[in-house]
């Protein structure tokens, strides 16, 4: 009987001890995860309080739990005359943004990586295969691949819309601009290479690019609010405001200082630039004035939960479940670094704020607006972070609020956190 009550004891204190030792982890976890949250509130919020950006949506999330997801400020917060709004619209995880250049990625990297995944095409094929202006002796060199690393040696950017109104004049326009650096020599971003590719998308699939997406990706993926020209499809949507019409681009066009004059420019031959806060209308002037809102390098709306949904397929290797939506080996292809330390479509240099020293094999993308993407596969991690910047209007009527501080910051934190937990 004695050694029955010992060992009772022995297997009660085993039990307790084993089960401090779990709620200890627990509360060490969810302590972690609240000094995450915390400081996170404390860089989105004070940016919000101190003017900086009007607004902001981030998400979190690591293996298949949500760490965060939260909405801050306001999506639209100043009337055309920059007046304060009586009533700010608040922000809410469920608005819509238009994401700018992670239209990129988001639709025409992930076009060109199901065509690619279903042998339509070749990364290394060249462009003039599919486009017949790209047989001009100085462009016959250029293939997908430098597309998709912006090595085509195309315009970086060039007012399409100055000599373009819609989408055909628009392609034969860039078929017929003669090349700004050697094919393949540098890495230079450029909008003009993923509108290319945006007709090579249309070209092979028989389809136009918004209907393509909206079939063989955003539909699939369960995307229900990520599409072009919102305002379209419905009036009711939630959607962050952008910009005072284009007043930057307007300045590109105008200010030599810039850099993007061009001889053939007149910069009052063309006189359409709106004159009324964007929400729902893409603030991409050549999408939008151009190509009337559907481009290959912007042009995409979307959420937070939505890009989510597109980020989780390819971190988890092209599954969706255990279906398998764009195979391995395509995205591995496409998440490889190249000599420029850049993936197919993707980002993958370090050097970049949103990923400032990530691991090994992160990749993201920015846009213009104030959106980004990080995605670490190292810590099965992802951060989504969704500013309205332009919403405050140009500083100094010179240049938008530069959010590549606070992309920073939050990276850090969320790596501090993988660390940690």
């Amino acid at each position: 009987m004695a050694k029955l009550n010992y060992k009772l004891g022995v297997f009660v204190i085993v039990s307790m001890l084993i089960g401090g030792i779990a709620n200890a982890q627990v509360k060490s976890a969810e302590n972690t995860r609240s000094a995450l949250i915390h400081k996170i509130d404390s860089i989105l919020q004070s940016q919000v309080d101190d003017s900086k950006i009007p607004g902001a949506v981030i998400e979190i999330k690591r293996g298949d739990a949500v760490i965060y997801k939260q909405a801050y400020g306001f999506a639209q917060k100043f009337n055309y005359q920059h007046e304060l709004l009586t009533d700010p619209e608040k922000m809410t995880t469920e608005h819509m943004f238009d994401i700018a250049s992670l239209t990129k990625v988001v639709g025409t990297t992930t076009s060109i990586m199901l065509l690619v995944d279903k042998g339509l095409i070749k990364v290394d094929d060249p462009v003039g295969k599919y486009i017949k202006a790209f047989n001009a002796p100085d462009k016959s060199a250029i293939t997908i691949r430098h597309l998709l690393t912006h090595t085509a040696g195309l315009y970086e950017w060039y007012p399409l819309y100055y000599r373009a109104s819609d989408k055909q004049e628009t392609f034969k326009l860039i078929g017929e601009l003669p090349l700004a650096f050697p094919v393949g020599a540098q890495r230079k971003y450029s909008d003009l290479g993923f509108t290319v590719l945006g007709e090579i998308v249309e070209t092979v699939s028989g389809q136009s690019l918004d209907r393509f997406e909206e079939q063989n990706i955003f539909k699939p993926l369960r995307m229900t609010h990520t599409m072009y020209n919102p305002l379209q499809k419905n009036k009711d949507l939630k959607i962050a405001s952008t910009s005072f019409g284009n007043p930057y681009e307007y300045k590109m066009v105008h200010d030599p200082e810039l850099g993007f004059q061009f001889k053939e420019i007149n910069p009052n031959q063309w006189n359409g630039w709106r004159h009324y806060i964007l929400k729902g209308e893409v603030n991409d002037g050549n999408a939008w004035y151009a190509e009337k809102g559907v481009a290959g390098a912007a042009g995409i709306f979307s959420t937070v939960d939505d890009i989510q949904k597109l980020v989780d397929m390819l971190k988890n290797k092209g599954k969706i479940g255990d279906v398998q939506f764009i195979s391995e080996n395509t995205i591995n292809t496409f998440l490889t670094k190249d000599k420029f330390n850049n993936g197919l479509g993707w980002m993958m240099d370090p050097e970049n704020s949103f990923m400032k020293n990530g691991p090994e094999g992160t990749f993201g993308h920015t846009g213009f607006t104030g959106t980004s993407i990080c995605v670490v596969p190292a810590k099965d991690v992802s951060i989504i972070l969704l500013i309205n910047r332009q919403q405050m209007g140009l500083i100094g009527n010179k240049e938008y609020y530069n959010v590549n501080s606070i992309r920073a910051q939050v990276f850090k934190a969320v790596m501090d956190f993988c660390k940690r937990d």
